[in-house]
């Protein structure tokens, strides 16, 4: 069965992507774009692994969960009165599936430390850095004769239009490092409560946001070993452009005081003693 994003021709590769600490926020020092790719027939399967993680917390309605980093992590919103311990297992949980071998999702990343450009460019600066190296993964794949279609799926947000119009430039006049070849259309903007995918891409962005702004490293450490690895050298899935202060203060960071649980899905049990807060 065909997904509902196909396209006629190529097989298609989905990249999922939503943003942490907005461009123009002087509460935060650094914004993040960040998401994973998935082959368009994996994506039915890949939602069938989120859904029951929110099923634990609304048996009859678990589409009116939405899995959204902050008021995750703070008990906020609709995660009022949520208690810690079930809050953090659902964040593992899901960011886990990264994992999967059998899917093969590759994680993508744009990290800007916001001083170092002007607030006008950051939007234009990270989605250049995502898409380029999102292109040139699919562009790998054509030359080893398996030609892939790619299509960026985001969050409904402020940026739509400007999005579209970045995309527009960089497919049909070019960016900094050329063109991009293997997109099948232009962005498609959904509203993530439709979405468990988007609201993995939220988890995502925001954990690695949170390394990089509190020095928080427990969620990304989850999601550090699948960055996309491609071409020659290999090229990395993280664009990273931040100061020499901010990689050492994050190169000696201590050991998180309450580390995360172990992932339980199938195999895997996790008694209550072993569940740790939020708080580190």
């Amino acid at each position: 069965m065909r997904s509902a994003f196909s396209f006629q021709g190529d097989p298609l590769h989905l990249l999922y992507l939503d943003e942490s600490g907005h461009s123009h926020d002087p509460s935060s020092e650094f914004f993040v774009l960040a998401g994973f790719s998935i082959f368009e027939r994996q994506t039915h399967w890949l939602e069938a692994q989120i859904d029951p993680v929110a099923a634990r917390f609304s048996s009859t309605n678990p589409r009116d969960i939405e899995f959204h980093g902050n008021p995750m992590r703070s008990g906020n919103g609709a995660w009022k009165g949520v208690p810690p311990n079930d809050r953090v297992q659902a964040v593992v949980d899901i960011l886990s599936l990264l994992a999967d071998k059998q899917l093969q999702l590759k994680v993508y990343a744009c990290v800007l430390e916001k001083k170092l450009f002007s607030p006008n460019e950051i939007l234009a600066r990270s989605f250049e850095e995502v898409a380029s190296c999102f292109d040139g993964y699919l562009k790998t794949l054509y030359k080893k004769k398996n030609p892939q279609r790619g299509l960026v799926i985001l969050d409904k947000s402020s940026y739509e239009e400007k999005i579209q119009t970045l995309s527009h430039v960089f497919k049909h006049v070019g960016h900094a490092n050329g063109q991009l070849r293997n997109f099948a259309e232009v962005p498609l903007f959904l509203d993530s409560k439709a979405s468990r995918l988007i609201q993995m891409a939220d988890l995502i962005a925001y954990w690695i946001f949170r390394h990089y702004q509190s020095g928080d490293q427990r969620g990304y450490n989850l999601i550090k070993p699948y960055f996309a690895r491609y071409g020659v050298g290999p090229v990395s899935g993280l664009r990273c452009h931040v100061t020499q202060e901010t990689d050492t203060r994050l190169a000696s960071l201590p050991l998180p005081t309450h580390p995360f649980p172990m992932a339980t899905p199938k195999l895997i049990s996790t008694k209550p003693d072993q569940i740790s807060m939020f708080e580190d």
